[in-house]
């Protein structure tokens, strides 16, 4: 009977063990949960802050973009003297993080010949974001949306006029900020535009 006693004691010794080590086991598991739990939320925030800190480095950039040329409405145009086809300067642009100026309306439009007759002289042509390079007579932006606003000189010399030749859009300063057609592969000063967000 002594020896019975022994061996159910001993058995359930045994099974509390078992029980304690499985129960220990789930812990370290929930433990494990909560650890990967925690690392993917510390993750997060830290890709988080990354983007906010390299939105926050784009802002001071485009903030000394502003400061070097103009803002005009909720854009920042920064002129470019050297002269280069419509091609180049529009790497040049994009190389900056921008695009060719385009005017959506009047007013920017005006802001932008101002802008040009001041930091590149009077007598200045530069390229604008226009072309019908994809299909004649159909003026595009650089997105390639058709444009809305148009301000092409009509007066003297009857502008777009340039068929397949002239596929490039300019803004003469001469011209009082009216837009002429001209063959891309002229190299002309230009002005890149970035959106201010």
């Amino acid at each position: 009977m002594e020896f019975r006693r022994a061996c159910m004691l001993l058995c359930l010794f045994c099974l509390a063990q078992v029980t304690y080590q499985q129960k220990k086991q789930r812990q370290t598991s929930k433990a494990d949960v909560v650890n990967l739990k925690m690392y993917e939320e510390l993750k997060k925030e830290v890709q988080d802050l990354k983007q906010e800190v390299d939105h926050l480095k784009e802002q001071q950039s485009l903030q000394t973009i502003c400061l070097k040329g103009t803002k005009a409405l909720r854009k920042c145009f920064l002129s470019f003297s050297e002269p280069k086809n419509y091609h180049q300067a529009s790497d040049t642009c994009i190389a900056q993080g921008g695009a060719l100026s385009t005017a959506d309306n009047g007013d920017e439009n005006d802001l932008l010949y101002e802008y040009v007759r001041t930091s590149l002289g009077p007598g200045s042509e530069i390229w604008i974001g226009i072309n019908d390079m994809a299909s004649e007579g159909s003026w595009v932006d650089m997105t390639g949306s058709r444009i809305s606003f148009k301000h092409w000189e009509t007066e003297i010399t009857n502008q777009p006029d340039g068929g397949k030749q002239e596929n490039c859009a300019s803004l003469s300063a001469v011209a009082i900020g009216k837009w002429f057609d001209k063959n891309c592969k002229d190299e002309l000063p230009f002005v890149c535009q970035f959106a201010i967000v």
